[in-house]
């Protein structure tokens, strides 16, 4: 399976832009393409934006964004706000021609996260013959969290991802996220393909990433150059 991961500009509030980003890296030849953590919307996380940006995955409003993307080749792993009655989420959703094929709830919440409600499940899909299950952002600080995919049979862990962080703190953290999302490949086995966002939100705050996949063994194979948008590619069998 040939799998694209994509490091995007920040996208706040804007599905009809963040929808037109999906559908350009979409042109290039893959598989199965992955997008940032909450990247439909816009990781935003205060009640205002979560509960006006939510979507709910069976609505009409969702179904005219799924249909802007049902002629796209590559299946699509998208970051997103997910609203399910009076609970919402920051979800993955899995689509396939146009179609919700599966979804991953984070598991694992920042304390800036209370406006969400944890998932509790660890779900495992396939693509082009290949297990793959998803981890966001935060989920990769704790074992357990990619443990249980790997225990689904998965021999791919995604890792949708948003790492917009005042100055100081993006450039602190540039190198150590992959040095912790190493740590998950190892003890798993899986490769390991992590989707951020670059750019500035404003003069105190950017976005480095980083984008890109990691072996099994924990090595960075390929990886888009921090602070650039961009995408790589790896084929996983």
């Amino acid at each position: 399976m040939r799998i694209g991961t994509c490091q995007t500009p920040e996208i706040l509030g804007d599905v009809d832009a963040a929808v037109t980003v999906v559908r350009r890296f979409a042109e290039r030849a893959v598989d199965l393409l992955l997008f940032p953590e909450c990247f439909l919307q816009g990781y935003l996380v205060t009640e205002e934006h979560v509960h006006g940006q939510a979507f709910e995955i069976g609505s009409a409003a969702f179904g005219s964004v799924l249909a802007r993307l049902e002629e796209l080749r590559p299946a699509l792993v998208i970051g997103m706000i997910e609203r399910d009655g009076p609970r919402y989420y920051n979800t993955a959703v899995v689509i396939d021609g146009g179609r919700v094929v599966g979804r991953y709830r984070k598991t694992f919440l920042t304390s800036g996260e209370s406006v969400f409600t944890r998932g509790d499940d660890y779900p495992v899909f396939q693509v082009g013959g290949v297990r793959f299950g998803i981890n966001i952002c935060y989920d990769t600080r704790f074992p357990e969290a990619a443990a249980a995919v790997a225990a689904g049979g998965a021999s791919v862990l995604l890792v949708p991802a948003q790492n917009m962080m005042r100055r100081e703190k993006a450039v602190w953290w540039q190198d150590r996220h992959h040095e912790i999302r190493a740590c998950r490949a190892r003890e798993t086995g899986m490769w390991l393909a992590s989707a951020d966002v670059t750019g500035e939100r404003d003069p105190d705050r950017i976005g480095l990433g980083p984008t890109g996949f990691l072996s099994p063994t924990g090595e960075v194979t390929a990886r888009v150059p921090l602070g650039q948008t961009g995408m790589v590619v790896a084929d996983i069998r």
